[in-house]
């Protein structure tokens, strides 16, 4: 049994997480309903029912609670990505759906697309010291080793070609490859349909092609 005064300092503790959680939904809550440049610190404050001045205690500024947004929306990333890679038993299949997932995601939740997007812009702005970007980049990496353990099955179950010289190069150019196509899909669809063709069919077509990039008999084989 916990002595009164530590049990006392965990149940603040777990208020106090609880308390910033609560604020990360409001702030979630309002960017996916309006978008994030008219989300404000008072909206937040006022949509998670406590003082504006509480609020400052656990976020400095709106940077701040983005990026705590955007940590949350990389773990989701992330937690979906393995669930979608362990259904399947090839590398090539594990890697096609994370990419899916990516995609589902962006659909699922567009307002953590942005988030990451807007990160990436920013990236400039975060330093390696700051506590919050350090969280952001650490779960943006967590993610990445996703993508290259579904390539490092897939070279050594034989449905990824073995000639690739960095796995890592290769996740970061298939994030690459599906983050544009999300971004196209995304904003080009009634273009898109006005080729002649549908969103479904060009993402089936992307994964088509990247597959083929990759499997053995590519003529990218050294």
């Amino acid at each position: 049994m916990l002595p009164p005064m530590s049990y006392i300092a965990e149940r603040r503790q777990e208020e106090r997480a609880r308390r910033r959680e609560e604020i990360v939904d409001a702030a979630e809550s309002l960017y996916a309903e309006t978008g994030w440049d008219s989300v404000t610190m008072d909206k937040v404050a006022r949509r998670a029912r406590l003082s504006r001045a509480l609020l400052y205690v656990y976020f400095k500024d709106k940077g701040d609670l983005h990026l705590a947004i955007v940590e949350r929306a990389l773990e989701t990333l992330r937690e979906r990505m393995e669930v979608a890679a362990a259904s399947h038993a090839l590398g090539i299949e594990k890697l096609e759906a994370v990419g899916r997932a990516y995609i589902r995601l962006s659909e699922d939740l567009p307002h953590y697309f942005d988030a990451c997007l807007r990160f990436q812009a920013d990236s400039a702005e975060h330093t390696e010291t700051d506590e919050r970007s350090c969280a952001c980049s650490s779960a943006g990496l967590r993610v990445h080793e996703t993508v290259v353990a579904a390539l490092r099955r897939g070279v050594e179950d034989g449905s990824i070609r073995s000639g690739l010289p960095d796995l890592d190069a290769t996740a970061v150019t298939a994030w690459a490859f599906m983050h544009g196509v999300i971004q196209i899909i995304s904003t080009k669809a009634g273009q898109i349909e006005h080729q002649g063709t549908t969103v479904g069919a060009v993402t089936d077509q992307a994964f088509a092609l990247f597959r083929r990039a990759l499997q053995p008999g590519s003529e990218l084989d050294g």
